[in-house]
């Protein structure tokens, strides 16, 4: 299984779980499937969490400043059809309304969401997903984001876009337990 975490994730990460990690082992696990790519973590993730209280997430997993551990989303163009599915399915037609945007107002706030860390997160997960098609590899996206209250913002929030483009999803807690099988007791103090 390949996970693709994003910028929540991580903050969640260093936050409730590596102030209790006994000797650095929950860490040291991440910092292996990070390595692995059994964990991606995507250079605009990479990139928010160098802003994200005062970089703590950095700081905290110092791994992420390594280039070789980040997966490069230069090349990560959207396709046609991704254009259409941001349109008519990502956008929320409401707020759009409610803003009264112009085309090239839409257009322009499109375009700003596309190289978003959020944007690029969905858009590799759909070309992952669409390329793995016979493989039982299809990435996981993890984020601690709820589907609800959009705080007024113009396109989905992830757990959301999930569910819409049948991506599979899941949190960091769910992802540990479940999907990593680890109990969690024995790697905390």
């Amino acid at each position: 299984m390949k996970v693709v975490i994003d910028t929540s994730s991580l903050m969640a990460l260093v936050r409730y779980y590596m102030p209790f990690d006994k000797d650095d082992r929950l860490k040291n696990l991440i910092k292996g499937k990070v390595e692995r790519k059994e964990i991606i973590v995507l250079d605009k993730v990479q990139e928010e969490s160098k802003y994200v209280t005062q970089g703590l997430i950095i700081k905290t997993l110092n791994f992420l400043k390594s280039e070789e551990n980040i997966v490069k989303t230069t090349d990560l163009l959207p396709y046609p059809k991704f254009f259409n599915i941001v349109d008519e399915q990502l956008c929320n037609k409401k707020i759009k309304i409610l803003r009264n945007l112009s085309i090239p107002e839409y257009e322009q706030q499109k375009r700003n969401y596309l190289i978003t860390a959020d944007g690029k997160l969905i858009l590799y997960c759909l070309i992952d997903k669409n390329q793995n098609t016979l493989l039982n590899d299809k990435p996981m996206l993890v984020s601690e984001e709820t589907g609800t209250d959009n705080d007024n913002k113009l396109f989905k929030k992830l757990p959301e876009c999930c569910r819409i483009l049948k991506i599979e999803h899941c949190s960091l807690p769910t992802l540990i337990e479940k999907h990593f099988k680890l109990k969690l007791s024995e790697y905390f103090r």
